[in-house]
This record gives C-alpha cells, structure tokens and sequence, in this order.
C-alpha cells in the first residue's frame, strides 16, 4: 500500500489508501507519518500528561526508525483547556484509537459529548434593596441588558416590574452563559408576575391565586368611638375604615356618635393553601346611630356592577360624602355669630371646622373639578372643588396640596387632594371646611345630600334574597353576643 504525505490530523483522518505491491518504508517516513498526531496530542494535553506522553513518544520514535512500531495509537482525551478550571462547563473531546479492521486503514474518531453536569441554571432570590431597579438586579446577576428589553415588550402586565419596592423578593433562574430563564415576582399573596424564555423569545403572564373566603361577624357597643369598639373585638383596620366609608353619607362620624351606639358587620376572611393572607369585602352591616338603624348590604349585579344597599334597595351612596377628613372632632360649626379667634370680632362662620393633626389625610367629597388651587387670604393653602352645575366645595389651612394636583384637575369622591394644617389666619391644626348650593353657603352637617341611583328593579327580586340571608346573619350575630353577655 502507498501513503499520501499528510501535514495536519485532518489529512491523516482523510487518509486514502491504493493497493500496491508491498515493499519497505524508511524509518524516516514513518517518523512524518507519525509525528504530526503526536504533536497535537501533546499540545493538547495538560502539563502532567504531556510530559508523560513525551516520554513515550521518544520510544515510539525510536521503534519507527527501527522499523518495530505498531500503527495503532494509544486511548488519548483531550480536556478543553480553557473551561478545565470549572469542570461543570468542561466539555470532554474524545480523540480514539480505534483498530483497523482487515484491508482498512486506521482512523482517528473524535467523540464530543457534553458532561451531564455542565449546566449552572441556578435558582436565586433577590430581595429589592433601597434605590434597587429591575436594570440594576440584572446587572449584578450578569443578565443581558437586552433581555430586559424584550421582557418589557411582552405585554402590559410587566409594566407592574417597574414599581418593584424595597423588602420585595425576585425569584430568578438564569443561566451565567444565556442569561435569564424564568424569573417569579409576586406583587402580592394573589398575584404573580412570570416571566419564562423560550429559544430567543420572552412571554408573561399574571398568576392570580383565588383564595378561600371564610364569612366573619363581629359586634360592638360603642363608649368612645368606632376606632376604640372596633379594636375591642379585634376587627381588623381596613374593615373599621370600610364601614365609616360606607356609611359615611348618612353618619357623620366625627358629630353623630353617642356612647351606646352599636355596629354589626359580616365580611370575607382570606385564605390560600390554608394560610389568612388578610380581608376581603363587607358582606352586610348595621350601624344604630342615636336609636336609629342604618342597613348596608353588598350586591353585585349580573353585570358585575357592586353597590352597597339600605333594605329598600336604594343606594347608600351619595353624590357626597359628609364628612372630608376621617376620625377627626369639630372645633366649630356653621353660624352666622361667631367670634373670630383671630380677629377676635363677631364674623360668620361659613362652614365646618375639623380638628386634627397637621398632615392628616383630607379626602373630595364628591367628584368634580378643581378651580382653584393656590392660598387665598385668611384662608391660606385652599382648594375650591366644583362639583356639576349647582355645588362647590371648599377646603382651606393646608399644609400642602396632595402632588400632582393642578387647577382644572379632575378628581374622584374620597381621593385624597390635601393634608391638614394651619396656613392663613389658623390658631391650630385644623380644615376648614364649606359647602355651597348655587353659590349659596350651606351647613356641611345638615344639607340634604343628592342620592345615587337607586338598584334597577330587574334585579330587585335577587336583592331581596341576597338582603334575607345578610340580615338574618346579622340578626344572628347580635343574639349570639347577647347570649355571651347574659352567661
């Protein structure tokens, strides 16, 4: 047989072979045949086993130049040098001898196989800390920029990614060498963001847990006020301030209560897998201000609108509520004597004081437009709400507007526009607080308040059934409590 002359391993794995009559070779071409495998081998070995292949490869050369060697190389592996320092990404190259069978040549078979363990998707969970972006949390975790990009196209869901808040925690899979594989933001107990990658392609999508509801009725007897009756039966806050909003038209809770007033309420505990993450809606309430009982009960029409009802099926909600700022006392009512504390000479007084503490919370009490935002003599800090046609509200001693609000804005009933202070001619915190009906002053305490629709009588047979069950829960509350109270 008759050999081609080879410079590289890739000549000598295409190495075709010719019959020809048999006769002798040179130790001298042995050694050409030869040498260029054994130098990429060594070259490719680490420092121990290429020191150990030279050794061998010195009686190697000399049994060619004897004309004693056998073709066959030895079992070689090449290890990729520059990811032996983490074997986990190290791929393994195979180079092996395999022997020839009868009439064919000998060839070099390279076997690539990735170890099982190479891959470093690992899971991670990243608290948001202070001054912290989504942008920011990427770069420390080594992602491509670029795959925020795409993650921020997907769909209006991500936007919430943008308003991540300190004490937050990010679920992130990723990868050191593709980048981000999936990443979990829970924005609450029901819902989660996840994002997950596919090839080159992001998706979204809002996780929306549905919890279990479990029905609460607490009752209460008033002494002081309904912050202190409702802390006494350990009603949870966001309940107690539900049930001043939603009988908030008809009581004025700063005016109205008297010690021996009373409250009823049923509303959703919720759960998932067992655990109470926190509160949902009131169910039904009743309130007896001054002997009198006010009914509320939720329903929520085929169409999905909800409202809270008397028993009648008329609306509790008004196009006002009563009172602007919750919790809170009256320093001074409506008249038309009143002395001035500053001026210290008899001045109208043309609307309703509430005292509280600078920087409490002053909320619209109706819908409508601001036209006038800015200070106003006496006044000081003043907002001027024009509520339609015929009403206007007025809010004056301001210890700053609430940010973003302008004149000529459009506000919401129970949106907050302000916060309470002593701007103007104020002897103390308080808001001063007027009520106008075609540009005439009216007390804020007494004025006859415009009522929402009533309930579309198609659905009055379903409330009436609705309103059966509620009252009757809470009827049975209120005999429960008096049980206990007579043991």
């Amino acid at each position: 047989m008759k050999y081609r002359p080879i410079s590289s391993l890739r000549d000598f794995n295409a190495i075709q072979y010719e019959e020809r009559p048999r006769r002798q070779h040179s130790p001298l071409k042995w050694a050409l045949i030869a040498m260029p495998v054994i130098a990429l081998a060594v070259l490719s070995l680490p420092a121990n086993d290429a020191n150990a292949l030279r050794s061998q490869d010195k009686v190697l050369l000399q049994q060619i130049q004897t004309g004693n060697a056998e073709l066959p190389l030895p079992e070689i592996k090449l290890t990729n040098t520059a990811a032996s320092s983490n074997p986990q990404k190290a791929a393994i190259v195979t180079a092996k001898a395999i022997e020839p069978a009868a009439n064919k040549p000998a060839v070099v078979e390279q076997i690539v196989t990735n170890n099982p363990t190479d891959s470093q998707q690992t899971w991670s969970t990243v608290t948001v800390a202070k001054g912290d972006s989504l942008a920011k949390i990427f770069a420390r975790k080594k992602i491509p920029a670029n795959h925020l990009h795409k993650i921020m196209r997907t769909g209006p869901v991500t936007k919430k990614l943008a308003n991540i808040k300190p004490g937050q925690t990010l679920n992130i899979l990723s990868d050191e060498e593709t980048g981000l594989i999936e990443l979990i933001y829970a924005i609450d107990s029901l819902n989660t963001i996840k994002i997950t990658r596919k090839d080159e392609q992001f998706s979204s999508q809002l996780v929306v847990e549905i919890p279990d509801k479990h029905t609460v009725t607490h009752n209460a007897i008033i002494n002081d006020s309904l912050f202190l009756a409702a802390q006494s039966v350990d009603l949870p806050e966001k309940i107690t301030m539900e049930l001043a909003n939603i009988f908030g038209w008809d009581i004025d809770f700063a005016l109205d209560i008297r010690k021996n007033d009373a409250f009823t309420v049923a509303y959703e505990e919720l759960f998932v897998n067992g655990k109470k993450i926190g509160v949902g809606n009131i169910l039904a309430a009743e309130f007896v201000s001054r002997g009198k009982s006010h009914h509320a009960i939720r329903f929520a029409d085929p169409k999905g609108n909800v409202d809270y009802y008397n028993t009648k099926g008329q609306s509790l909600r008004k196009a006002f509520i009563r009172t602007p700022v919750d919790f809170s006392r009256i320093s001074s009512g409506f008249s038309t004597g009143r002395k001035h504390p500053v001026l210290n000479r008899i001045r109208a007084h043309k609307g309703v004081d509430y005292a509280a503490r600078s920087g409490t919370p002053i909320r619209a009490t109706g819908r409508g437009k601001i036209v006038f935002r800015g200070k106003k003599g006496g006044y000081g800090n003043t907002l001027v709400i024009k509520h339609g046609s015929a009403y206007s509200t007025l809010y004056a001693h301001l210890s700053k507007f609430k940010k973003g609000l302008r004149s000529g804005a459009r506000v919401k009933q129970g949106q907050i526009i302000g916060y309470v202070g002593k701007t103007g001619l104020a002897t103390g915190p308080h808001l001063h607080y007027e009520f106008r009906v075609n540009g005439v002053h009216r007390n804020p305490l007494t004025v006859k308040l415009p009522s929402a629709k009533p309930l579309p009588g198609k659905y009055k047979k379903s409330f009436e059934e609705v309103a059966a069950t509620s009252l009757a829960l809470l009827q049975s509350t209120k005999d429960n409590t008096l049980a206990l109270q007579e043991q």
